[in-house]
């Protein structure tokens, strides 16, 4: 890299292109989430701001700072509000046997 080369930071939400995208990136936090409880709400995250954050926000019946903050690294997002986000995107989650 030169002087002049300048990279932007990478980002998952700007390579989430479509819903089995999200669904697969969703999946990978689900994996994750007995080692670290906050993997699925900042995933959501992540695909929130791969959405339309502030369109999201709306559909739920939340602010956009609200529903910023509730997904971040340092939110606590309700088991409600993680359906209603889910639901949002139009992403259902499910329980499956494990064997």
């Amino acid at each position: 890299m030169t002087k002049s080369e300048k990279y932007k930071p990478f980002d998952v939400a700007d390579h989430l292109e479509g819903l089995d995208d999200v669904a697969t990136y969703l999946e990978i936090a689900l994996e994750a989430s007995p080692e670290d409880p906050t993997a699925v709400p900042r995933a959501l995250g992540v695909i929130a701001r791969s959405q339309n954050m502030s369109e999201l926000a709306r559909r739920i019946g939340m602010s956009r700072d609200g529903l910023y903050t509730a997904l971040s690294a340092d939110g606590n997002p309700t088991w409600a509000t993680i359906l209603k986000v889910t639901n949002a995107l139009g992403l259902r989650l499910e329980l499956h046997p494990a064997a």
